[in-house]
């Protein structure tokens, strides 16, 4: 097994907790006791296909001056593989009761892809909980409705229909889990091959060889397609009223930033970062950059919070 799955040092203390009959992996790093008193607690969200191991580049830096926590999202992961109709919704209520469970104080959300969506969405509604959101990158499903035009979209519906049955979807998943194929993949979602590694192609394998995993595959896949599977992130960033931090790779090729810079204007409250050669994955492809970035966009909006200045 992955070294980064099983090593507290690196990615925290693991541990099991079941919300609504399901069984959620998290884990916890806590701050050092230096700087306990000016401690703003994070949560790291990872995306599609990611666990916590993605952000094992990030936590022993953060959990230097914070106390970081890091979740399997319900249906990645060693989370549960769950066969029910995902939504952001569904998952921001996940994070909603752990919060309230095992922090109960202002946090800051990192998010990665559709973790981005699910922080975002959490802090709209439920601002009690958040002082600070950043998200790397950001998917936006409803762009793909808006662009179907409307006359047309039950044929669309149908032809995906098709095309994405249980079957099809098992014979793809069989293929698609292959770690050469993954390899591959990750190959399109970094531009730094380099960062493409043994060990980063064994973190997105080996949540897929549950016995539940294709199953879960298919109702995720039902459920996006569905308009109700997320607000659209523009009617999101216009409530945002929380000190925001966008990163996002320019060349990403997997959710190209196009309409990002001009949407992200709408609220003043959202700071946009574009990184040159970077691609989905920022925290992981480039963690320095990220971290510089991160590190002075704190001590632009959060200094007169004790004093909580970083010098990492």
């Amino acid at each position: 097994m992955n070294k980064y799955i099983q090593n507290s040092e690196i990615i925290g203390n693991q541990r099991d907790w079941v919300w609504r009959g399901w069984q959620i992996r998290y884990t916890f790093k806590r701050v050092s006791s230096e700087h306990k008193n000016s401690d703003i607690p994070i949560i790291l969200l990872h995306g599609f296909g990611a666990s916590i191991p993605h952000w094992r580049k990030n936590i022993p830096i953060l959990s230097k001056k914070h106390t970081v926590y890091a979740l399997d999202l319900l249906g990645f992961g060693f989370s549960k593989k769950a066969y029910t109709q995902y939504q952001i919704k569904l998952w921001a209520e996940l994070v909603y009761d752990f919060w309230q469970t095992f922090i109960n104080q202002p946090i800051i959300f990192i998010g990665n892809s559709i973790g981005s969506l699910i922080s975002l969405y959490a802090t709209v509604n439920y601002p009690e909980m958040v002082k600070g959101l950043v998200m790397l990158s950001i998917p936006d499903p409803n762009q793909r409705q808006t662009l179907i035009p409307p006359k047309i979209r039950p044929l669309v519906d149908t032809l995906e229909n098709l095309v994405l049955s249980p079957l099809l979807i098992r014979i793809l998943f069989a293929i698609a889990r292959r770690p050469s194929i993954i390899r591959r993949s990750l190959k399109f979602a970094y531009i730094d091959q380099q960062a493409v590694t043994d060990e980063l192609v064994e973190i997105i394998c080996n949540p897929t060889h549950d016995q539940s995993a294709a199953r879960t595959l298919i109702a995720f896949t039902k459920s996006t397609n569905k308009a109700s599977f997320s607000p659209s992130v523009s009617e999101l960033f216009m409530k945002l009223e929380v000190p925001s931090l966008l990163i996002w790779g320019k060349e990403d090729r997997l959710v190209p930033p196009t309409y990002i810079p001009k949407l992200s204007q709408q609220n003043p409250q959202i700071e946009l970062q574009l990184l040159e050669r970077v691609g989905h994955c920022p925290h992981d492809e480039c963690p320095d950059d990220f971290q510089q970035i991160f590190s002075h966009w704190l001590n632009q909006n959060f200094i007169e919070d004790g004093n909580h200045i970083e010098n990492w």
